[in-house]
Parts: structure tokens; C-alpha cells; sequence
């Protein structure tokens, strides 16, 4: 009986030690983790000093008579957000291809200042923390151009009745662009260019002149002409700004 004891005890603490082998944890192997390019980029997008603001000026749609300034905020390394708020004055250029004229210089016209509108976003094709190189750039713009047009009498001198000439253009817009930086100072060129499609919604008036045989005095006939249309526009230019 005794060696069957033993042989008994034995198994037993065997068992007992392969029962407390297996409640050990596992060791495991450690996990070598990579850092793509484009995280690296997020983070210093992130944590480095880089220009992310941008204010701009168009000089040369002021002849068009629109006075806007552009803020363009950097959201990520390839997307950004571009509003622009100003106001319309008077037209200088008569693009009768867009049926613009200019706005005329006489003491019957009273020019209105109306405010304008720009909204859209930027996506740059190449990876950078600043917004820079080529991009596209889909828009929204709300312009109105308002003046007062005093009527004549029959001698040719203006009345006190007045009639309202109003052009209101609502775009979507996409323009193809590249936007620098300076390598040693914050100042921005941006040029672009590209299509758009407006509604054109004008209030013409119409101004007739009718010359009468003496003794009868001449005549001016007005009226107020509503258009309605959509066209395409073209855009071609360069602004000009400091980021920050």
C-alpha cells in the first residue's frame, strides 16, 4: 500500500503544478508600431508654428465694383475655408458678353452701396502644413449692384422722380488656383481662375428719347425692364494677402 500512496502523491502535485503553470500570463511579444507620413504630417500640422490665417485683397475686381476682403482658415494640411465679406460700388468695366455695363459719371445717377458675399472651400493637391500650391476652390458669391436713375423733364434737366436699376448675381463658382508663400515673410500671391454659373437677376431702365418737331418739346420715356437669365461667367485674377 505504501507505494501506491506515493505514486498517488506524486500525481497529484504534478497536477497541481500543471494547473498553476497554466493560470500564469502569457508573455507577449512586443508590437513594433509604425508612424505613416501623413500622421507625422497631422502632428506637425498640429503642433508646429505655420501659417493657418490668411487675409487677402482682390485690387482688381475694385474696378468691377466690389470691394471684398478674403479670410482663408487652414483646416487640415489639404482643406481649408474661405468667406469673404465687402461691399459693391461703382462699375468701371462694360463686359457686355456678361451684360455688365459701366456705371455711368452724371449727376442723375446715384450709385448704392450693397454688401457682398463669398463663400467656399479649398482642397490643395499637395501635402503641406500651409496652404499652399495648386488647388480647387468651389464657391458661393451674392453680389448686388444698385443705382438711382433720375428721370429728365422734356427740356433735358433731371426731376426729383427716380427709378431703381438693380442687378443681383447669385454664382456657383470653381476655380483652379496656386496659392504661394514667401520663403522669408508671411506675404501671400494667389492666382486663379475658372468658371461659374450665374442667375442674373436685373431691373434695367430703359431710357427713350423722343425728339419732337418745334414748337412741341421732347419727350423721355422710361421703363423698368426685369431680366432673368442664367449665363456662364469666366474669372480670371490674383489676390494678394499676409497669413499668420
Amino acid at each position: 500500500m505504501m507505494p501506491i500512496r506515493i505514486a498517488l502523491f506524486a500525481l497529484a502535485l504534478c497536477a497541481t503544478g500543471l494547473a498553476h503553470a497554466q493560470d500564469k500570463p502569457k508573455k507577449t511579444k512586443a508590437q513594433t508600431r509604425v508612424l505613416l507620413y501623413k500622421e507625422q504630417l497631422a502632428q506637425q500640422f498640429d503642433t508646429v508654428k505655420s501659417v493657418k490665417n490668411i487675409f487677402k485683397i482682390n485690387p482688381l475686381i475694385f474696378f468691377r465694383g466690389e470691394v471684398p476682403l478674403y479670410y482663408e482658415r487652414a483646416l487640415t494640411p489639404k482643406l481649408s475655408l474661405e468667406v469673404g465679406v465687402g461691399f459693391t460700388a461703382r462699375n468701371y468695366l462694360a463686359l457686355s458678353w456678361v451684360g455688365d455695363d459701366a456705371d455711368e459719371y452724371g449727376a442723375g445717377t446715384k450709385i448704392l452701396y450693397n454688401p457682398s458675399y463669398h463663400i467656399g472651400a479649398r482642397f490643395y493637391f499637395a501635402d503641406d502644413i500651409e496652404p499652399a500650391g495648386v488647388y480647387i476652390n468651389p464657391e458661393f458669391a451674392h453680389l448686388v449692384y444698385s443705382k438711382l436713375i433720375r428721370e429728365k423733364n422734356p427740356d433735358g434737366s433731371l426731376s426729383e422722380r427716380q427709378r431703381l436699376d438693380e442687378r443681383t448675381y447669385n454664382d456657383v463658382r470653381v476655380m483652379l488656383g496656386y496659392q504661394s508663400l514667401g520663403y522669408s515673410s508671411n506675404w501671400v500671391l494667389d492666382f486663379y481662375g475658372g468658371l461659374g454659373f450665374r442667375n442674373r437677376d436685373n431691373i434695367v431702365v430703359k431710357e427713350k428719347h423722343i425728339i419732337n418737331a418745334d414748337p412741341e418739346p421732347d419727350e423721355y420715356l422710361y421703363d423698368d425692364v426685369r431680366e432673368n437669365k442664367n449665363v456662364i461667367a469666366f474669372f480670371l485674377g490674383v489676390r494678394i494677402g499676409v497669413g499668420f
